[in-house]
């Protein structure tokens, strides 16, 4: 069933809901007809099914059938702060795959040993480009929520934004760490988490000592490195599986 995002629809049931812009040229190239269902999701967590009543110039229109909650958002929060990769398609992945393995919120930060730093007006684009990556993504997994993507410009920013959560997690390659699975059973249940990850070059030690002194779980991911790109997606999977939500 096609999916469509129309953030603040708050049809009732029998009410009509309207697909206009890329939505409505979407559902032209799906060859959707008079009379097939599809899925309107509010960006909230709510969906609606409905059914296709009237194709009109430049919109398609829809009759609401039911409502309910979008039964494949997480139990638990979790946003993903990661270091800005080197390569445009490595952070693509971290956007695409975050977004479908249930990601709140992607951040991406510069820190000490960051290669790419953009200026405002690429960093801009890269921005948009990266938004309708999580909206795609969203779509094709059954999110009822698209993630929100981000950018700070240094190390510190990247702690504030990760360290408002219930359970901030800083991974970390060498030195005094606990193991991902140990972080995760002490905390026991946690409402909201945070994962955050180095770019290529991992971080400067001053870097995890900063975030331990902040108030983060320094982990360790097991023996081997991961990209960066990995990384994030990985600790977020685990996180996933140890709160319930796979």
């Amino acid at each position: 069933m096609a999916r469509f995002f129309v953030a603040g629809c708050n049809r009732p049931k029998g009410g009509t809901v309207l697909l206009t812009g890329a939505d409505a040229d979407h559902a032209r190239v799906l060859r959707l007809r008079v009379g097939d269902r599809i899925e309107v999701c509010d960006g909230a967590g709510t969906d609606r099914r409905c059914v296709i009543r009237a194709f009109g110039s430049g919109e398609v229109e829809a009759e609401v059938e039911e409502i309910e909650p979008c039964a494949s958002e997480p139990t638990v929060q979790v946003k993903v702060v990661a270091g800005l990769p080197k390569q445009g398609e490595r952070a693509d992945y971290v956007v695409q795959k975050s977004t479908e393995c249930g990601a709140t919120e992607i951040v991406f930060f510069l820190s000490h040993r960051c290669v790419a730093r953009p200026d405002g007006y690429a960093l801009e684009k890269k921005l948009s480009r990266w938004q309708r990556i999580a909206e795609e993504a969203a779509k094709q997994s059954g999110r009822g929520v698209i993630p929100a993507v981000s950018a700070v410009e240094d190390f510190a920013g990247a702690l504030d934004a990760a360290i408002k959560t219930e359970l901030p997690l800083f991974f970390y390659e060498t030195g005094d760490r606990v193991p991902l699975k140990q972080a995760l059973e002490e905390a026991g249940v946690v409402r909201s988490a945070a994962v955050i990850t180095g770019p290529e070059g991992g971080f400067e030690p001053w870097e995890a000592e900063l975030a331990a002194k902040t108030g983060f779980r320094v982990c360790s991911m097991g023996p081997r490195i991961l990209r960066c790109e990995t990384a994030p997606v990985a600790a977020l999977n685990a996180l996933m599986y140890a709160t319930g939500n796979f």
